[in-house]
């Protein structure tokens, strides 16, 4: 199996997606590293792992901070010999209409959900580019494909991680680094993702969207599994997902 023994940071790890994914692979074999900014949360899902019989680390990590960011690339150094995966999970979405002019909420879902990708890639690349293997795996979103009233800045910034990615796997290929990508586009995933929205009409038409077609972030889990688990001359590099029954 592809996946076993191989080293894995996941940011965004506390919660939903992030947190199904390192119980997944763990259970497959893979050295978690855990980063997130809740610590009670890490260290929880730490021991549940390794009493499950997995390997698992955690720091407590703000992705908006270069800084911390590096130190989880150093501490997946320093506790399990290296990186072979990162996935860039973190990220939120407080939608709501631009004419209610949340500009703070704006600027929090650029430095995270844009900077914090960036800030992530920073710190593993030079690694991956030595070593010449690696996989970048971020969580982008169906709004990142398509636009909706109401999301208009959270889409752009997951349009801008499309981006990204893209031309990330191009310049790979073109200077024989070897790393893979995948973006992973979600439509309606049961998570924490709804409680940052303030606006109280996007909350609720939200809300009644995801209680009617929602699925569990364990299905988000499978994806990543999937793409690690490609031989290593084969990149899949996007992925959406969403429940059968939603019109997207």
């Amino acid at each position: 199996m592809v996946i076993e023994n191989k080293v894995v940071i996941i940011t965004g790890a506390s919660s939903g997606i992030g947190q199904a994914t390192a119980k997944l692979l763990a259970s497959k074999g893979a050295k978690i590293v855990l980063g997130a900014r809740r610590e009670d949360k890490l260290k929880a899902l730490t021991e549940e792992i390794q009493k499950a019989g997995g390997e698992a680390t955690y720091r407590v990590t703000d992705v908006v901070n270069p800084d911390d960011s590096q130190q989880l690339v150093q501490l997946a150094k320093d506790t399990f010999g290296g990186v072979d995966v990162i996935f860039l999970n973190a990220g939120i979405m407080p939608n709501s209409p631009l004419s209610e002019l949340k500009t703070e909420e704006w600027n929090s879902m650029v430095d995270i959900n844009i900077k914090g990708v960036l800030n992530g890639i920073a710190a593993v690349l030079p690694t991956f580019t030595s070593q010449k293997s690696g996989h970048i795996i971020t969580t982008s979103s169906v709004a990142g494909l398509k636009a909706y009233p109401g999301g208009a800045v959270y889409g752009a910034t997951k349009w801008a991680v499309r981006d990204l990615m893209e031309v990330l796997r191009m310049e790979s290929a073109q200077e024989g680094t070897n790393i893979r990508t995948a973006t992973i586009y979600p439509a309606a995933i049961n998570t924490e993702l709804l409680d940052a929205i303030t606006d109280k009409n996007t909350s609720e038409g939200m809300t009644a969207l995801y209680e009617q077609y929602g699925i569990t972030p364990d299905r988000v889990a499978n994806i990543v599994a999937f793409a690690i688990d490609q031989p290593e001359d084969t990149n899949v590099n996007e992925f959406t997902i969403g429940p059968t029954s939603q019109p997207w």
